[in-house]
């Protein structure tokens, strides 16, 4: 196996210099008699060898660093390498660009869109470099606890879209059509956030439309469908997603966990089990396998694989604490019910959905656990200022009262 260069191996001095040689004294000068002999004089001094000088490391050797470490998910160590990259050679495209996606990653919105700002200075015709611009802007809107304080990030996405758009109109053949898609597709996750789901169809229909084998493309119009409520539209384009590309475990998570919901148990399960044994290590993917086994009322799959996911990432999916406090609730353990669903509440908290399961978990008792009306009913009260028309949750505030 191929052991990749590492930062230390780069920092390889050039061997030291050999001693150097003894010199010879010199010679005597002549006697001329009768004049008395003269001593020869000393050996000069022997010279110091010179310092042997460190080899420079290029920015290149940097930049390639961060990329490995970037796709190993080192996002930390990747933002040191493009840090110094960038230091070497302040105007090294790559570098800036490496650094501007680590900074994201390591949630330094400001600190990202400043560094991709300067990279379009530097390079006004690098296309990268505004997409990654864009998705810095989403990033910091979607990361924002308080979304005032980013009210402009959409439309500033936007404008940088249609900046590189311009620039991607200009290009021919395949380059045109690949950037232009990245473009469209960027598009459609902005509409997605402000709300706004029949224009993020027809986004991610432009983007699907440029480049018809993406599997990124065909997965986001099948999500946006399923957001929308068309169930059968959205199979069809996770199949798609699915064919596109076999071996990406989100694409096939996801369709086995559509499948799962139209119903058709038999089919997701599989689908389900696949993708979670092509990434064991994803979170993603063992959590759709443990939603899928919960669905099909396998209890002991979905347990294990639920509880695996949100070690694997105990932050992202707040959909995995859900569907372990719906089975805690099946069997009777409301304590662990209540701690799962808040902490679904608490990091998906614009689901109506798990707001009202964390009220009924309040609403019951079992055991030395009693009820606590007064926190099911903020909690109903909760999911129904998320979707004044949730039906179980109004039905919640009927059983417990709204006093």
């Amino acid at each position: 196996m191929n052991v990749r260069p590492t930062l230390i191996s780069l920092l390889v001095l050039s061997a030291p210099l050999d001693a150097a040689a003894q010199t010879q004294p010199a010679a005597p000068p002549a006697q001329t008699a009768p004049a008395q002999p003269t001593p020869a004089p000393a050996s000069p001094a022997q010279a110091a060898p010179a310092a042997p000088k460190p080899r420079l490391i290029p920015a290149a050797n940097y930049v390639a660093l961060g990329v490995y470490q970037y796709e190993q998910g080192k996002y930390d160590e990747a933002y040191v390498a493009f840090r110094a990259a960038s230091e070497l050679e302040p105007g090294n495209s790559n570098a800036l660009l490496g650094l501007g996606r680590s900074q994201v990653k390591l949630r330094l919105y400001s600190a990202a869109i400043e560094t991709l700002k300067k990279l379009i200075a530097v390079d006004s015709r690098n296309i990268s470099a505004y997409i990654a611009l864009s998705q810095a802007y989403q990033q910091q809107y979607i990361g924002a606890g308080d979304r005032s304080s980013v009210t402009g990030n959409l439309a500033e996405a936007l404008r940088v879209l249609a900046d590189v758009e311009t620039l991607a109109q200009g290009q021919t053949g395949t380059d045109r059509s690949v950037s232009l898609s990245k473009v469209w597709n960027e598009r459609g996750y902005v509409y997605k956030l402000q709300g706004d789901g029949p224009q993020a169809i027809d986004a991610f229909k432009q983007a699907s439309t440029l480049n018809p084998d993406n599997a990124i493309f065909l997965y986001n119009l099948g999500d946006m469908y399923y957001a929308t409520g068309n169930l059968p539209l959205a199979l069809d384009y996770l199949q798609q997603a699915v064919i596109a590309d076999p071996r990406d475990p989100y694409n096939r998570a996801y369709y086995a966990k559509l499948l799962a919901l139209s119903g058709n148990v038999t089919a997701a399960r599989p689908e389900a089990a696949q993708a979670a044994k092509l990434a064991p290590n994803n979170a993603y993917a063992v959590g759709q396998y443990g939603v899928v086994s919960y669905l099909s009322k396998d209890t002991v799959t979905a347990n294990a694989q639920l509880s695996a996911a949100v070690k694997l990432d105990p932050l992202r999916y707040p959909e995995f604490y859900y569907y372990l406090g719906r089975l805690n609730l099946d069997g009777g353990d409301l304590k662990t019910a209540r701690e799962n669903l808040t902490r679904a509440a608490a990091l998906g908290s614009n689901t109506p959905e798990y707001a009202y399961y964390l009220g009924l978990s309040y609403e019951r008792g079992a055991g030395i656990i009693a009820p606590d009306k007064v926190k099911a009913r903020e909690n109903y009260q909760r999911a129904l200022k998320l979707n004044p028309n949730y039906k179980p949750a109004q039905d919640g505030l009927g059983r417990v009262g709204t006093n």
